[in-house]
């Protein structure tokens, strides 16, 4: 590994109205760096790209599940949220398949120099 670089992990949030149909937009990611010590979601809801392709979608609720998500990243507690001390168990928990509207894709993984900035750079580049 180079000087400074850490490993992480990260899945690509999916916005699946429809899960038979199998048709998503990507709308975040989740970013785990152990060596680190982080985990972050980051989102950008493009709500006429979602109502064009998906007209029934209730946005403001798929933006507070995509914040749910946040609040789990940071551990903090809530109604329906997990209770997972570590952020490696919350990362495990975030990216178990689901059959919900938003839905992690496959885990991948690479190396950075800051974990945040990466979580920002994937975002422009997966979502955006």
């Amino acid at each position: 590994m180079s000087a400074g670089m850490v490993g992480y992990q990260y899945v690509t949030l999916r916005c699946v109205p429809r899960v038979d149909r199998e048709e998503f937009l990507n709308v975040g990611v989740v970013l785990y760096s152990q060596a680190a010590d982080f985990l972050e979601g980051a989102f950008d809801l493009d709500r006429e790209r979602l109502r064009a392709a998906f007209p029934d979608l209730e946005l403001d609720a798929v933006d507070a599940s995509l914040a749910a998500i946040c609040r789990v990243c940071r551990g903090e507690p809530g109604v329906g949220l997990p209770t997972l001390d570590k952020p490696g168990q919350r990362f495990g928990w975030l990216s178990a398949p689901r059959s919900t509207v938003i839905q992690p894709g496959p885990v991948h993984g690479g190396l950075t120099k800051d974990p945040a900035q990466e979580l920002q750079r994937l975002v422009r580049a997966l979502v955006n």
